[in-house]
C-alpha cells in the first residue's frame, strides 16, 4: 500500500525503512505532523501512519477520507487522539500497536524511581563541579516500600515483576484482574486503600474519559504524606494544577513525569532556543523534587523495532483482508 508516515523523525524513518524490506509497502515520511493543515499532504495515499500527539480529529478524518484514505494506523498504542466515532462513519478502520516492548516503560518507570530517589541527577550535576557533599541527596530503601500501580496491562504486569524482585509489596488496581498479576503477588485493591497505603504511586492506565484526571485535589487528598508519583502513561491521567498544588504542600514529595497533559506543543522537538509559553509546565521544572522526560519510556531499540514491525503487519493484514486483530473500534 501507499502510506504516508506523518512526524517522521530520523529513528522512525530508520526502523520503518529496515522493516518495510520485508513488507513491500510504499512509504512517504513527512516530518511534519498531522493536523488540519497538513492532512492534504496525504493525497495519494491508501493508509497514513500517525504517532501519540498527531491531531485525527473529526475534520481531519473528513479530509482524509476525501483523498482516499481507507486506513488511519497508529504506531503506539494510545489512541485517546482519534476520533473514533468519527473514523466509524466515514468508513475508516484504526489500528494501533497495543504492546510492544513492556519492558521498555517498565523499566523507565524504575529509573524514574530511582533517580528521584537517590538524587542521583544532582549527584552527577555535584560531582562535576567538584562538589562530593552528601548533604541533601539522602534516599530510602525501596525494598520494603509499598507501590501502588494504577493498571495492571502488560506494561504494569512487568512492572510489578520489576518492584517484586526489589523487595516491594505491590498493590494494584484495574477494572481487570489478571491471573498472571495475582501469580506475581500483586494485591488488588481499591483505589482508596491504594491511596491511602502506598509510598510510591505509579500510573499504567490508558487514558479515557474515566480516567482523564484520575489524579486530582481529592485524590491527592487521600494519598500517604510525602508520596511519589509517578507517570508513564498518558499526561491527562493527571491534573497537573491540582498535582502543583501538591508538591508546595509536601503532599507529594516525589514526581516523576515522562508524559505531560499539554505536550503537544512541546515534547519530540528541539524547544531549547525558544522561550517556553506553558506557564504550568515551567512551573513543574522550577521543583527540585521533579524530573521530566520528554515521553521517551517507550524509546528503546526493542520497542521501535517491535513498534515497526505490527505496524507494517496492521497495514499488511488490511491490504489482504485479513482480520484485523489490533483494530479500534468506538
Amino acid at each position: 500500500m501507499n502510506v504516508t508516515l506523518f512526524n517522521a523523525k530520523p529513528y522512525d524513518q530508520q526502523f520503518f525503512r529496515e522493516a518495510a524490506q520485508a513488507f513491500g509497502h510504499d512509504i512517504n515520511f513527512l516530518e511534519v505532523p498531522l493536523n488540519s493543515t497538513t492532512a492534504v499532504l496525504a493525497k495519494g495515499a491508501e493508509a497514513v501512519c500517525v504517532f501519540v500527539n498527531d491531531v485525527v480529529s473529526a475534520a481531519v478524518l473528513q479530509e482524509l477520507a476525501a483523498l482516499g484514505v481507507k486506513l488511519i494506523a497508529l504506531r503506539c498504542a494510545g489512541y485517546n487522539n482519534v476520533d473514533l466515532i468519527a473514523a466509524g462513519e466515514l468508513g475508516l478502520s484504526v489500528v494501533r500497536v497495543p504492546a510492544y516492548s513492556p519492558y521498555a516503560v517498565a523499566e523507565h518507570t524504575l529509573a524514574l524511581i530511582l533517580t528521584l530517589n537517590r538524587k542521583t541527577h544532582r549527584a552527577y550535576n555535584r560531582v562535576r563541579e567538584g562538589n562530593f557533599a552528601l548533604t541533601g541527596l539522602m534516599g530510602f530503601d525501596l525494598h520494603g516500600k509499598t507501590v501502588g500501580l494504577i493498571g495492571l496491562g502488560q506494561i504494569g504486569r512487568v512492572t510489578a515483576g520489576i518492584l517484586k524482585g526489589f523487595g516491594c509489596r505491590v498493590l494494584g488496581f484495574d477494572v481487570n484482574q489478571s491471573e498472571e498479576a495475582v501469580a506475581l503477588g500483586v494485591e488488588f485493591t481499591d483505589l482508596h486503600r491504594l491511596y491511602a497505603e502506598s509510598d510510591i504511586i505509579s500510573l499504567h492506565c490508558p487514558l479515557t474519559p474515566e480516567t482523564l484526571h484520575l489524579i486530582n485535589e481529592e485524590s491527592i487528598a487521600r494519598m500517604k504524606d510525602g508520596v511519589m508519583l509517578i507517570n508513564t502513561s498518558r499526561g491527562g491521567i493527571i491534573d497537573t494544577k491540582a498535582v502543583i498544588k501538591g508538591l508546595k504542600c509536601e503532599k507529594i514529595k516525589y514526581l516523576g513525569l515522562d508524559v505531560y497533559e499539554e505536550e503537544g506543543n512541546l515534547f519530540f522537538e528541539d524547544q531549547s532556543a525558544k522561550v517556553i509559553q506553558d506557564d504550568v509546565f515551567m512551573r513543574l521544572l522550577s521543583f527540585n523534587n521533579v524530573l521530566i522526560t520528554g515521553h521517551q519510556a517507550f524509546f528503546t531499540t526493542e520497542a521501535m523495532r517491535n513498534i515497526a514491525e505490527i505496524t507494517l503487519q496492521n497495514i499488511s493484514d488490511f491490504e489482504q483482508g485479513k482480520a484485523l486483530t489490533n483494530q479500534v473500534r468506538p
